[in-house]
């Protein structure tokens, strides 16, 4: 007796959506969009400023590398740096390792 309603029903409830895709593919476009401008755009801009000031590193300049040590550029390889961290001792580090060029004169004040 009630086999049409039933039928009918599920017929109802088996129709295509439309619209379920496009707005999948929108929320992943805008989720991308957002881990690009977070995190990936502040990261590369990082990474060029770090390049840019180990570029212009040279002889005599003041230093901090990111194990936290402070001293002047002694000499100068391709991949590694000699600094001078107290009168005649010098320690060699990689270049990547420098993680600050330090105004003239910070070793006198500290």
């Amino acid at each position: 007796m009630f086999e049409f309603l039933i039928r009918e029903a599920q017929a109802q409830g088996a129709a295509p959506q439309g619209g379920g895709g496009t707005s999948l593919l929108i929320m992943m476009v805008v989720f991308f969009a957002i881990f690009y401008f977070m995190i990936i755009r502040p990261q590369s801009k990082q990474a060029k400023d770090h390049k840019k000031m180990l570029e212009g590193l040279g002889k005599g300049d003041e230093v901090m590398t990111s194990g936290g040590l402070l001293g002047r550029v002694s000499k100068m390889g391709d991949n590694f740096v000699t600094i001078e961290i107290a009168a005649e001792v010098e320690v060699k580090v990689q270049k990547s390792a420098i993680s600050a060029v330090l105004p003239k004169g910070t070793m006198k004040n500290s």
